[in-house]
């Protein structure tokens, strides 16, 4: 197989595609001939030496793939077949022409969706559905703020919570992004280079506030999403891009009676990723197919330009950057 692997920690041009031997498949796992790759912040950290795979993992980058089923284990023949058409979550070996995962993480192709659209979807359909409806228990009828709407997570986020009837609010960064915010479902769109989203958040919400967010800011939004989450608010923290040290008021978790969680991932037991994966097959896949949420691709790139993609990714963008092979 062709497989990108990195020379050592640091910028874009430490990837380059070399050659190598095909992963074997376990019993429980299927192999999967790779059309396209999801590229994630995750990577980024992990080329730079930011963000070691666990031990079990490929060291390969790449999170979510989707492709044409090429090999099955001993245990996967009753899920899955040689020819089928999947999706999947995986560890680590996306950025390769033939990767292996988990049975139980693998989802089919959604009907209507080209491969490239298939593969921006795992990573932000699993992330979005444990932290905002699992762990954040997101209702209809309730109030939703997203950090960056248009990002792969932010989309899909703006997309599912407006799909299940709540009213979504999301921060962006330009008059463009919030007007894609916009058009993908949120009733409000904040330009956080332009304005304070404490004071639109209150204003437009009479003071209530929000009653879940999702944040992968972290740094000086912490203390401030405390502040706009309404009487036991819930909120997930699933990265923290301004820093993971600081010093906050923690008495609004008090005050209000607030919920502050969070997640990666990567590290979730697979028994809680299968539970998750047919969570989704069965309430988000038919939104999918309904064309109530749509993956947003921003721009795709082959697989032998994944310096590309990466320099692309640390760009301004709307939506999912994806190899293809």
């Amino acid at each position: 197989m062709r497989y990108v692997d990195v020379l050592r920690p640091g910028g874009p041009d430490v990837m380059f595609v070399t050659e190598g031997r095909a992963p074997s498949v376990a019993p429980d796992e299927v192999r999967i001939a790779v059309r396209a790759a999801g590229v994630n912040r995750a990577d980024l950290l992990q080329r730079a030496g930011a963000y070691p795979p666990p031990s079990t993992a490929s060291p390969i980058l790449g999170l979510e793939v989707a492709g044409v089923v090429s090999a099955v284990g001993e245990r996967a023949g009753p899920l899955w077949h040689v020819g089928d058409e999947v999706c999947a979550l995986v560890d680590g070996g996306g950025y390769a022409t033939e990767c292996v995962a988990p049975v139980t993480q693998c989802l089919p192709v959604p009907a209507g969706l080209s491969m490239t659209e298939a593969a921006a979807l795992p990573e932000a359909a699993f992330t979005v559905w444990y932290n905002v409806f699992k762990r954040c228990r997101l209702a209809a009828g309730e109030s939703f703020l997203v950090h960056g709407g248009t990002s792969g997570i932010g989309v899909i986020a703006i997309q599912l919570a407006h799909a299940i009837g709540a009213r979504v609010l999301a921060t962006a960064g330009s008059p463009e992004k919030c007007a894609a915010c916009i058009q993908l479902g949120a009733d409000v769109a904040i330009d956080y280079t332009t304005a304070d989203f404490v004071d639109v958040i209150l204003e437009r919400t009479d003071g209530k506030g929000v009653d879940v967010i999702l944040d992968m800011v972290g740094g000086p939004y912490v203390e401030r999403n405390l502040r706009v989450l309404a009487l036991e608010g819930r909120m997930a923290q699933i990265a923290f891009m301004q820093g993971s040290r600081m010093a906050i008021d923690l008495l609004p978790i008090m005050t209000k009676r607030l919920t502050y969680t969070g997640s990666t991932m990567r590290r979730l037991p697979a028994r809680e990723k299968a539970v998750l994966a047919q969570e989704i097959l069965r309430r988000a896949w038919p939104l999918v197919e309904r064309g109530l949420v749509i993956p947003v691709v921003a721009a795709t790139f082959p697989l032998e330009h994944a310096a590309d993609a990466h320099r692309a990714m640390e760009a301004s963008h709307i939506g999912k950057i994806v190899l293809t092979t």
